[in-house]
């Protein structure tokens, strides 16, 4: 069963296109992660598809509503969490809680259960009373996504969700988001840190409005890059960087901490002629060169340079 339903979905400001006929489904109660970097049209698309701003042409399905005919009733079958944690900083946990809840029409006994579920999940039973400003990253963070799902939705959009926070919370973060799928919510979730992306089921790359590349994490990392990656380790990071861009046997470079990768444009090209270009020809002494499987980075990179060409 599909979750959203994306047709030939475009926006338009002014001459400016920032999402360009776009099409895409995702599956109920799978973690789908969109990826692209800052102004490639992402949180231009989740705000369409949360009802909130009108598409130039093209619809989109949401929880089995068009997100052109029926926005308010899109609205009320989902939830949403920006990076900025959509929380009242002067209002008490209680408060915020209590806010989300009546913006969902929750009362009674049923708001009574989920007021304790955010609470469980978000770490913060009997401190329901503390103020919002006073809590961690990660707590406050947690206590976002709980407001944003306490109306038990089909489907969650959360936009950049973990910007801003310590890896640990960002794995802790991550495993409420899988408990959420395991139970039937689907979860659309922008990032920008791509070992998160690991974590999805499916991923879409965007970029300049337009996608590039869909499938998870192995598929990505299989069928678009084909040419061999060597990962290199010398004690002149940036001068054998330089010298391999110049080589035509060298399609494309990245830094990698300490570390290049280096896609091959030539499969014949060895360790052994890596090494007497840097170090003999210019006494760069090399490490390690090793063949290594592409990272989500490394295609993320490719795509990226290749769709700009």
């Amino acid at each position: 069963m599909k979750a959203i339903e994306v047709n030939n979905l475009t926006k338009k400001f002014g001459d400016f296109t920032a999402v360009d006929n776009i099409n895409f489904d995702v599956k109920q109660g799978e973690i789908f992660g969109f990826l692209g970097a800052n102004g490639a049209g992402k949180s231009t698309t989740i705000r369409m598809l949360i009802g909130v701003l009108g598409p130039t042409s093209g619809d989109a399905m949401v929880a089995g509503y068009s997100i052109m005919k029926d926005p308010e009733m899109v609205k009320r079958h989902i939830g949403y969490m920006s990076q900025k944690f959509s929380l009242y900083n002067d209002l008490t946990v209680a408060e915020n809680i209590r806010f989300y809840a009546g913006v969902y029409g929750l009362d009674g006994k049923k708001y009574q259960e989920r007021k304790q579920w955010v609470l469980k999940v978000a770490n913060l039973e009997n401190m329901e009373n503390m103020l919002t400003s006073s809590l961690p990253g990660g707590i406050k963070q947690r206590l976002a996504l709980g407001t944003a799902v306490i109306h038990e939705p089909k489907i969650v959009f959360l936009d950049e969700p973990t910007s801003g926070v310590d890896p640990v919370s960002r794995r802790n973060f991550w495993d409420l988001i899988n408990d959420l799928s395991d139970g039937g919510t689907t979860v659309l979730v922008t990032t920008h840190y791509l070992d998160e992306a690991e974590f999805c089921n499916d991923i879409i790359l965007i970029n300049a409005g337009r996608l590039v590349a869909q499938g998870n994490a192995k598929a990505l990392k299989t069928n678009y890059i084909k040419n061999p990656i060597l990962e290199i380790e010398s004690d002149r990071v940036v001068d054998s960087l330089e010298i391999l861009e110049k080589e035509k046997w060298v399609g494309e470079t990245s830094i990698f901490g300490n570390y290049i990768h280096v896609i091959l444009n030539d499969n014949t090209i060895t360790e052994k002629n890596i090494t007497q270009l840097l170090y003999e020809q210019n006494g760069i002494k090399v490490k390690r060169i090793e063949r290594i499987i592409p990272t989500l980075e490394d295609v993320f990179i490719h795509l990226i340079e290749k769709d700009n060409k």
